[in-house]
């Protein structure tokens, strides 16, 4: 998979910067990933949490597509006196 990258410069202070600098020897790890880590962390939610509420979406949009036929909405709109209404104005 091909994954474009776009180069940001944060600006961190001396304690952010230790703390977050003693971090990728113990994890093997870089302060780049540790960075879009915490940022998609922050922005998109633990990947759990993004799961779980995908497939409540996914369940919610199953239940109302068996419930909803398009072809039997189409044709109460044709039986109805839309069109009845629209010469009227």
């Amino acid at each position: 998979m091909l994954e474009i990258m776009k180069r940001t410069l944060p600006y961190l202070d001396e304690d952010l910067w230790d703390a977050l600098n003693t971090q990728p020897k113990s994890q093997n790890t870089t302060v780049s990933e540790l960075v879009r880590a915490a940022v998609r962390e922050r922005y998109f939610g633990s990947r759990d949490r993004r799961l779980k509420a995908m497939l409540a979406f996914v369940g919610i949009r199953k239940q109302a597509a068996d419930e909803l036929d398009a072809a039997e909405i189409v044709r109460g709109l044709r039986r109805g006196d839309r069109v009845a209404r629209r010469q009227a104005t």
